[in-house]
């Protein structure tokens, strides 16, 4: 029978929303208890469906892993991508929005733990962790060597040894979200994500920008 105005039944928009409600319930117990200790039958009772429902929707385990990998982190990737080759202002000001548009959707959220998660557990599911390699690290690393190759290419960035300088830049956004899964909870001394953030940008672009650039007094901590 069809329904007034459009709107579904109650059990229609219920099955409707399974996927995302599995995905959420596999994300807070990757974070919470790790890849191997996370068991189907608790996603499933914590999206309150049966074990049988969830494998309607995931083969098993690692492609749900997966799925939760495609849904809470690629997407970001994807619009930062979009994002870099379309802008056309200044590569600090870019840098900017990299650093701090990352920490708004992946850092500040509980997809932030998976990169924990990844280096306790990846020699023992390799298979994960080049699946995370492929979709994740190596595209945001190539997404942050295109952003310092276009500030070169313009005369705003110094001249450097791109894949060096993009470890560099990634390596203390992974120490804030390793931090913040591991220590941070427990850590009596606060240690305040966006001012962290801001004075990173701030070193980072008094050695990058060129001297008509500003290298030397880019005092801008936003």
């Amino acid at each position: 029978m069809n329904c007034p105005f459009g709107i579904k039944p109650r059990w229609e928009r219920r099955k409707d929303a399974r996927p995302q409600e599995l995905l959420a319930a596999a994300l807070d117990l990757f974070v919470e208890h790790g890849y191997a200790a996370t068991r189907l039958e608790d996603v499933a009772r914590r999206a309150g469906v049966s074990k049988g429902t969830l494998y309607l929707y995931f083969e098993n385990k690692e492609e749900l892993f997966k799925a939760v990998v495609r849904e809470s982190i690629v997407p970001a990737i994807g619009d930062a991508e979009e994002y870099i080759a379309s802008f056309e202002g200044p590569s600090a000001e870019l840098l900017r929005w990299v650093i701090a548009t990352w920490w708004e959707r992946i850092g500040a959220s509980k997809a932030s733990g998976i990169s924990k998660l990844l280096m306790a557990e990846a020699s023992n599911f390799p298979d994960l962790a080049q699946f995370y390699r492929d979709e994740v690290i190596s595209r945001a690393s190539a997404m942050i060597s295109s952003m310092l190759e276009r500030g070169v290419a313009r005369g705003e960035f110094k001249p450097m040894d791109i894949n060096v300088a993009t470890q560099v830049l990634i390596a203390p956004v992974l120490m804030l979200m390793l931090w913040k899964h591991s220590v941070g909870p427990c850590d009596q001394r606060i240690l305040e994500p966006q001012a962290y953030l801001a004075q990173l940008t701030d070193m980072v672009l008094h050695g990058l920008l060129t001297t008509e650039q500003g290298g030397g007094g880019c005092a801008d901590t936003r």
